[in-house]
């Protein structure tokens, strides 16, 4: 699962500021670290959604290096993946659309963070662009 390292820092109103230092226009705060790192969680999903709809690159986390970490929701990774794996392949919308024998919308809802996509569209979303995913349990 995608766990960004994002930046606690105190405010002066008692409040906890939060960047993400992958994700420069992720701001946001907390009342405390479990409610900040719920609000970054959302703040990043929210960027990323806005990277999605404008083709834009999605980069990897980097190391945490003791810092703590927004992670994502499996489903909301799997969906970046997707989005990457488009990207990397060069495949559009309408090529995925075409492939899966859906309609447009449907795949626009494959890219949709907000959208409670089942695994089995996802997976052959996937196998449509020769890939494949594993879930790993631990």
């Amino acid at each position: 699962m995608l766990a960004y390292p994002i930046e606690v820092t105190p405010d002066s109103n008692g409040t906890f500021l939060v960047t993400c230092p992958d994700i420069p226009e992720v701001t946001t705060f907390g009342d405390d670290l479990a409610d900040a790192t719920m609000r970054a969680v959302d703040a990043i999903e929210e960027a990323l959604a806005a990277r999605i709809a404008d083709r834009e690159e999605i980069t990897s986390p980097s190391p945490a290096l003791g810092r703590p970490v927004a992670l994502l929701p499996a489903l909301t990774t799997l969906k970046v993946a997707l989005y990457q794996a488009m990207r990397e392949t060069g495949t559009r919308k309408a090529d995925l659309a075409r492939r899966l024998s859906a309609h447009g919308p449907q795949v626009d809802r494959l890219l949709d963070l907000r959208h409670a996509s089942r695994l089995e569209q996802m997976e052959a979303a996937f196998h449509a662009l020769g890939k494949n995913f594993e879930i790993l349990v631990r």
